[in-house]
Parts: C-alpha cells; structure tokens; sequence
C-alpha cells in the first residue's frame, strides 16, 4: 500500500518538530510511540505544565498558519494538525483540563499505563523503569494540583467519576496491587542494590496513589458536580474531538435509535438460524452451553486469538490488502490488569516493538466464548486496527512522524475497525450464524452507546417515553442492549459518564465510512475498485474524519 519515497518539506519538518515538543512535555506518549529517550520521565501534569503546553500548541499554529503547503500531502498535515492543536486549545480554555478524571482515560491511568509499554528484559530497562518510578509521585503530585485549580474555578468532575477513580487508586495502593506484583517480575540477573532500589519505589508509587485517593474521597468529592450530563456545549466540543468532525447531534441521536433497531432486527434474523422459534437471548443461551465455543483459562485464550490473527495476516495478505512484512505479526497478549477493557497499541516507528491487542480479563473470569470475540479479534487486528495504525507507520515514505503515530481520532480509528468487522462478514469470514450474532452483539451496543451517550449528555428524551435520560436509566438501558455481566456494565456506563462523545464515536465514524464508500461507489460506477479505495484511505494514515472526507473526494 505504501507509496513512492517523498522529500520533506517545511510543513513535515513543523510535524516532526511538534512530535519532538510532545514528547518532552509527555513522555508517556513518547513511550507510546517508542521514543526511549522519554522512557525514564514523566510530564508536568500540573497546571503550570498545562499552560506550558498550550503556548507550545499555539506557536505550532502559528507556524502553520504562515507555512505554504507543497502537495496534497502537506495540506492534509496542514489542515488535520492546525484542526487538533485548536481543539485541544479551545479545551484548555474551557477548564476541561481542570476536570480531567475519569475512570478510563485521564491522567489517574495514564500515568501508571505507562509501565504496560516499558521494555522490561535487561538490566538497563529496569534501571529504565526504577527511574521512572521514582519520578511518579511528582506526576501525580502535579496532577492533584491542577484538579485542586479546577476546584478553586468551579471546573470539576461528576462525583460518580470520582468516587470510582478513588476506588481504582485505593487498588493501586495495595501492597498486593500492580506495583508490587509488577517489580516482583524483574528477571533474577537485576542486582540486588537495583532490586532493593525497585522494591522502595515501587511502594513509593504505591503510596502516592494513595496520597491521590486521599485527595479525591477528602477534598474532591465533596464538592465535585451532583451531574452525570455534560450539557451540549461541552458534549459539542469533545465529539468534534473525537471525530475530527463536526455532527449534528440530534440527528445522529435519531440515526442512533433507527439503528439500534435495525440491529436488533437483525440479530433476531440471526437468532433464528441458530435455534428456530428462538428469541436472542435462547440464541444466547444456547450457544453459551455449547461446549466447543468455550475457552478454559486465559492462556487458551491468548493461544486462540494468535491463532486467529495469524490466520486472518495469512489469508487476507494474499487476497484482498498488501499486507507489508513488518506488520505481519501482530502480538495478542492478556493485559497485566484486569479491567475488563480490551484494546491495541501499535507499533514503534522502528517494529523493535510490534503491534499488540491486549485483553484486560476481570478478576474471577476464565470462560471465554468464540463466538462472541471472533470479531473482536478481527477488530483490534486485521483487518482492523493493526492493519489501519501498523500501515500508517510503514508508509514513513511519504508520511512524517506526526502523521504515522500520533495523527488521527477515535472516529477515524474505532469507525473503520467497525467497518472492517462488517467487511470481514462481506467476505464470508462470519458465515456461521453464531459468530455472525456475536459481530452483531457488539455493533448493537455500539448503536445504543449512540443513543445512551447523547442522550444522558444532552439530556433528550428517553426512547422509551418515560421522561429525560439520566445517569441511572443509562445503567438500565444498556443492560437492555448487551448480554454482558453486571460488572462489565457497570464499567462501561461509568465510562461512557465520564468520556462524553468517545462511544459513539465508534459507529458514527463507521457511519462516515461507509458514507464515504458508497459516494465512492456511486461516483465511479463500474470502475470502483473496493481494494484501491482501501488502499487509498489508508494511505493517507490517521487523520479526522472531516480531512478525511475532503481526501478521498479530492
């Protein structure tokens, strides 16, 4: 897929400054991208650092403003990174960053997540990592002033996000928690004097979490906001976030509910081929007793979705993409916590590590159903995400820095790996009816994410006519929708509470896919070729769904 080698211009060197000024304000991102210069350090998570940041933000728009774009390339970059660096200023002036806790994706993860994405073999790597373990009480330190700042301007999170964050600090702070048991794998050929450096600063994190917790039950949730809703001005700001588009929110509220039925409808099609006269749920039952559906213990499990990964890099390489050889191996692996979450980390610019789906397994769970995680596989992997973010990082040709790493939305990402899980069912890869239900069981809660996360935010009307959505009802409502444990709602809606705009981001960027293929389609005619669409989208790496649209129509 990869296209022609391309000299630099002046807009990629502006890119590939902004992603040095990145990763020395955040080195976790750093670490992300596998910068290991940053690997021993933490940012300035307080609100001089903040400020700090937004400065650097606005002199890259500055530079951009002036630069004179060289090709179609540049003007991609141009648009998508002057787009960004906007929004997140227009955040940042807003307070958001004085309220950024939430149970998912803020700096109270962030900031022990790192460790996940930390080389952990030789001596030098734990060096690495006792260093970075002891730079952590100052992250979290500064983290704990800026959400002080927020308290003293009135900008604060929900109480419900706070109380589940203190809750996940607590954990932290265990002596039996992740620090504990994560130093405790350090390989036997680390020094005493290394290992006995690792031991303090581990129980050093520890206790700063700690410390964290502290601050949210004492200071923070005694005054944090009695709402779950955002309200649409804040809700407008971090879907344009998340898409990089900009949606009309209550027709996407109304397309929600339409879809969500027609996913049910379907999956009661589906139902019916599994089990005549069955209802879904019968459907459900009646697979989940299907003994050779079942996987035993997590290392069945991560032995499964290699299998499956690798099979799909095999087949799909050799009849429908270009699959370059240095991502043709995907890493599945079982996530060092247990949150129930499951997600992908793309490789460094130079494969020393290579694209991984990670599974979070809560605790106690060791059944595992095949046919509901098929398409879960196909989702994070191929032809999902490690095909969309591990071709970005391949095309380094035509592509700077910026554009193959750090570029892109939710939107962007999520929508086409929902895509790819209806293309893989196009392609005759979900043909048995109950790994097709299982597809369908995940596109039926991404629809109702639709309506649950707009609707609370918002505050519209309940679909069921029973006055506005509210946070309870929201706990309610998505039980309706999945067949999921307790638990595993429970997360997911205070998720959804506490990331406003991220869930739908999912299917309304599939939406926008597909949009985008058949104007495609109906454009070209009998020249449409599915396999050069692909390949042309993809070229163009991570970008926002709007610079996405203008690109492909271009």
């Amino acid at each position: 897929m990869a296209s022609s080698e391309r000299t630099p211009t002046d807009v990629d060197l502006i890119a590939e400054q902004w992603v040095d000024t990145l990763v020395e304000l955040q080195p976790t991102l750093g670490t992300y991208i596998g910068r290991v210069d940053a690997d021993a350090r933490f940012g300035d998570y307080s609100p001089e650092g903040l400020d700090r940041a937004s400065e650097a933000a606005r002199r890259v728009i500055a530079q951009l403003d002036a630069a004179s774009p060289a090709d179609p390339v540049d003007e991609v970059t141009i648009a998508d990174l002057r787009s960004e660096l906007a929004l997140e200023l227009e955040g940042h002036e807003r307070g958001l960053p004085l309220r950024d806790l939430n149970v998912i994706a803020s700096p109270a993860q962030e900031i022990r997540e790192v460790f996940d994405l930390m080389a952990a073999d030789s001596e030098d790597d734990w060096a690495t990592i006792s260093t970075r373990l002891h730079a952590l009480p100052g992250a979290i330190d500064g983290y704990v002033r800026t959400l002080r700042r927020g308290i003293e301007r009135g900008s604060v999170p929900a109480r419900r996000q706070v109380r589940e964050v203190a809750k996940q600090a607590r954990k932290l702070q265990a002596a039996d928690g992740f620090f504990g048991e994560f130093v405790g794998g350090a390989p036997d050929t680390v020094p005493t004097a290394l290992r006995g450096d690792i031991g303090a600063r581990a129980a050093g994190a520890a206790e700063a979490y700690g410390r964290l917790a502290e601050f949210l039950e004492q200071e923070l949730l005694p005054v944090a906001g009695d709402a779950d809703a955002v309200g649409r001005e804040l809700y407008a700001l971090r879907s344009r976030h998340f898409l990089g588009a900009t949606v009309d929110l209550d027709e996407t509220y109304e397309w929600g509910v339409e879809e969500l039925a027609r996913m049910v409808a379907e999956q009661e099609a589906v139902a019916e081929e599994i089990l005549p006269g069955a209802s879904v749920r019968e459907a459900i039952a009646f697979l989940d007793g299907d003994p050779a559906r079942k996987l035993h213990g997590t290392d069945a499990l991560q032995r499964w979705m290699q299998e499956v990964s690798d099979r799909a890099v095999a087949e799909l390489g050799a009849s429908q993409f270009d699959i370059p050889d240095q991502i043709r191996t995907l890493e599945c692996m079982i996530a060092p916590t247990q949150s129930g979450g499951i997600y992908y980390t793309g490789p460094t610019d130079d494969f020393s590590r290579p694209g991984r789906m990670w599974w979070s397994v809560p605790e106690g769970v060791t059944e595992f159903d095949t046919w509901r995680e098929l398409t879960t596989v196909y989702h994070e992997g191929v032809p999902g995400h490690h095909l969309q973010i591990g071709q970005a990082v391949v095309n380094r040709g035509r592509l700077n820095t910026w554009r193959r790493q750090l570029a892109g939305t939710s939107g962007h990402a999520e929508g086409w790996a929902l895509y790819a899980e209806r293309l893989m069912q196009e392609l005759g890869y979900l043909d048995d009816p109950a790994d097709r239900l299982g597809m369908l069981d995940g596109q039926r809660m991404r629809a109702a994410r639709v309506v649950l996360d707009i609707g609370v935010h918002l505050g519209k009307p309940r679909p069921d006519g029973n006055g506005v959505w509210t946070g309870e009802y929201a706990f309610e409502f998505l039980g309706e929708n999945v067949n999921m444990n307790q638990g595993f709602i429970d997360f997911e809606v205070n998720r959804y509470l506490g990331w406003p705009g991220q869930a739908p981001s999912y299917k309304v960027g599939q939406r926008i896919w597909e949009q985008l293929r058949d104007d495609a389609r109906r454009r070209e005619g009998e020249a449409f070729d599915i396999r050069e669409f692909h390949r042309r989208a993809l070229d163009l790496g991570g970008v926002g769904l709007d610079t996405l649209r203008r690109a492909m129509l271009g």
